[in-house]
């Protein structure tokens, strides 16, 4: 079992920064692949990057490539999503995801997830 908590998020203007913080509750992400989705109103939740349980391997959504990077910290029990240059299209509810055997992409594919932390950028 994986309990994962975020923080983060809240209102920038577009142009600014935001890092979102996504913590594995008494365990780490060894042997784990770990993911961020976005949910914006009205629309499915959309796959926005993953990272492998050691940092070394991350691929990103083409929407947010060079814009958004993913890292995790030394213990490997905290996932970051650190977010330049915001776009108000980027404004949707975040959750970060793990799952054990292959990373996450398809809104189906986690088998667990993170509550969900609203990021808003105004135009």
């Amino acid at each position: 079992q994986m309990h994962l908590v975020q923080s983060g998020g809240g209102l920038v203007q577009a142009g600014g920064s935001l890092r979102l913080s996504c913590a594995a509750s008494g365990s780490t992400f060894d042997d784990y692949f770990m993911a961020w989705f976005r949910q914006a109103p009205g629309k499915e939740r959309e796959f926005v990057g993953h990272i492998n349980w050691n940092g070394l391997s991350r691929y990103y959504d083409e929407s947010v490539r060079g814009r958004f990077t993913i890292f995790i910290n030394d213990a490997k029990d905290t996932m970051y999503l650190q977010m330049n240059s915001l776009k108000p299209e980027d404004t949707a509810v975040y959750y970060c995801a793990a799952r054990h055997d292959f990373p996450p992409i398809r809104a189906r594919d986690p088998d667990y997830w993170g509550q969900g932390t609203q990021v808003t950028v105004s135009s």
